[in-house]
């Protein structure tokens, strides 16, 4: 069973820029496609972007595409979602979740993944 620990969050201006990281316990950390999911409060988690075992696929939700990129170090078992021109909207709970997956395999549904942080704030102020 992998712990996952996010680490990052805070308190920023709209336009400003954050990253966000996630560590994990498991050795084998490079057998597990991991994603970044966000729930803000009153809604429905929504898949952020999502990365596979050897971080050579990877998927970004339309909402924030082209403002969030997704990496993935094994060596340290970390990944890590930089987030720049922050928007009022992207605020939420940000939450790494992980599985063991396929080579090449990236999953956007929340609920494929079986292992969760506990989560980390953020919040853009408007």
């Amino acid at each position: 069973q992998v712990t996952l620990v996010e680490s990052g969050g805070g308190s920023v201006q709209p336009g400003d820029s954050l990253r966000v990281s996630c560590e994990a316990s498991e050795p084998s950390f490079s057998a597990y496609a991991v994603a970044w999911i966000r729930q803000a409060p009153g809604k429905e988690p929504e898949f952020v972007g999502g990365i596979s075992r050897g971080g050579t696929v990877k998927d970004i939700a339309d909402s924030v595409k082209g403002r969030f990129r997704i990496s993935r170090d094994n060596a340290q078992k970390t990944v890590s979602l930089q987030m720049n021109s922050l928007k009022p909207e992207d605020t939420a709970v940000y939450y790494c979740e992980a599985d063991v997956a396929v080579t090449g395999e990236v999953y956007s549904t929340v609920s494929r993944y079986s292992y969760w942080g506990p989560g980390t704030q953020v919040t853009v102020y408007s």
